[in-house]
């Protein structure tokens, strides 16, 4: 892997318009992945699902050279229709649009920071990865005191210029404060067998109000990773939704500091998998003064030879007085050959805190569904009603009325 590794770069770095300064920069990077490699599971974060082996198995001879220079067309089939929204869009890890024609142009800058030191302090060979390899970064600000008219969605796609690929991308979000920004993220990816590696960095500051919702639906072959680092200030909300069911693979990491009184982070997500797929999600809320409020939700419904993690952990620190933890997974086994793992964690250094932690797991109820067809259902009918009652208690956490209905339609659930 290093030669392929040290290859691909020279090949991106002959065709860039990088500086030698910014190719060093890159380089070293690139040096730090190479000494970790892709994580296993001799590291405990990654003991559940260990994506190194996944690569080997999944995809023969990983390439990491995707050359940017080369403009994509964007196909419009992939837009979510009956829904008005600003666009990002990604075609390869290249950025081919950026459209906030719905907003107010000087409440918005778009910032390069490509040529800048943007590195990251924490301990992951992915994220040197990205560093490494990214093309563009651009920060999107949102000024002080603006909220988005229409959410902004990032289309997240591949064509077939790419197969067997490492694709990284990066963007960096700054929220002004009491501004407000709805997000999503749209995976819509028709190529198969890339490893797609996703970085985001948000700076929320004070009374900002930060919506994420992430959307994994349409069945494809594709690896996926994404990091989100999440900075609060004081009275800042940020809510996470995760609907993770299209990939082979996608494990989605969140970290989030809540470094102001008062701030708050809510983590809600759906695993809906099918057969043979491997879906993850780790987060860390640490909890770094006092009054401040976590609550995570997953629940996970598992198909044959699927496998779900979660590894939740809430930090509390000494300082941290009066914070409130929660977090809960539920699990249903569809098939005997399904699996699910969690991994709830407390660490409390306070007093006065109100944290706790659950987990469960099983099969449908054979009495429910016994119920359900003694009053005309079928079999099928009887457990697709009880699985949409299981999983629309997570999409009803979500707070954005618009956003909540799409997600409804794309999973396909009813009240």
């Amino acid at each position: 892997m290093r030669e392929q590794l040290q290859s691909d770069f020279d090949k991106i770095v002959k065709i860039s318009k990088l500086s030698n300064e910014e190719i060093h920069f890159k380089r070293n990077f690139l040096n730090n992945f190479i000494k970790r490699g892709f994580p296993n599971r001799k590291q405990e974060d990654w003991k559940f699902l260990d994506i190194s082996q996944i690569i080997k198995k999944n995809i023969n001879d990983l390439t990491f050279f995707n050359d940017y220079s080369q403009p994509n067309k964007i196909n419009p089939s992939i837009f979510v229709d009956g829904l008005e929204h600003n666009k990002i869009i990604f075609i390869n890890g290249r950025i081919e649009k950026i459209d906030f024609n719905f907003e107010d142009q000087n409440k918005i800058e778009i910032i390069d920071e490509t040529k800048k030191d943007i590195s990251f302090d924490y301990k992951n060979s992915l994220i040197d990865l990205n560093s490494a390899l990214t093309d563009k970064v651009f920060k999107i600000l949102i000024k002080k005191n603006y909220t988005l008219k229409k959410p902004l969605i990032i289309y997240h796609s591949t064509n077939d210029k790419t197969k067997s690929t490492n694709i990284n991308l990066r963007l960096d979000f700054e929220l002004g404060e009491n501004s407000c920004l709805k997000l999503v993220d749209y995976f819509a990816n028709n190529t198969e067998k890339n490893f797609i590696n996703i970085f985001y960095n948000f700076n929320l500051e004070k009374d900002s109000i930060l919506k994420n919702y992430k959307v994994d639906k349409s069945r494809n072959n594709n690896l996926r990773y994404s990091f989100n680092n999440i900075e609060q200030e004081n009275n800042s909300v940020s809510e996470t939704f995760i609907l993770s069911a299209g990939s082979d693979y996608f494990k989605n990491e969140i970290n989030c500091n809540l470094n102001g009184e008062y701030s708050s982070a809510f983590i809600n997500g759906i695993f809906s998998l099918k057969e043979n797929q491997q879906h993850e999600i780790r987060t860390t809320i640490n909890h770094l003064v006092e009054n401040t409020k976590s609550y995570q939700l997953i629940k996970s419904v598992l198909g044959k030879n699927s496998k779900s993690a979660y590894q939740g952990r809430i930090f509390v620190n000494s300082k941290a007085q009066k914070t409130d933890g929660y977090q809960l997974s539920k699990a249903i086994l569809l098939d005997e050959t399904s699996e699910f793992n969690a991994k709830p964690e407390l660490e409390i250094y306070a007093d006065d805190v109100k944290c706790s932690h659950g987990s469960a797991s099983g099969s449908l109820d054979e009495n429910s569904i016994f119920y359900l067809m003694s009053r005309g259902l079928n079999y099928q009918q009887s457990k697709e009603l009880l699985i949409n009652g299981f999983l629309l208690d997570v999409v009803e956490k979500i707070t954005d009325l618009e956003i909540k209905d799409l997600i409804k339609n794309i999973i396909g659930l009813k009240k």
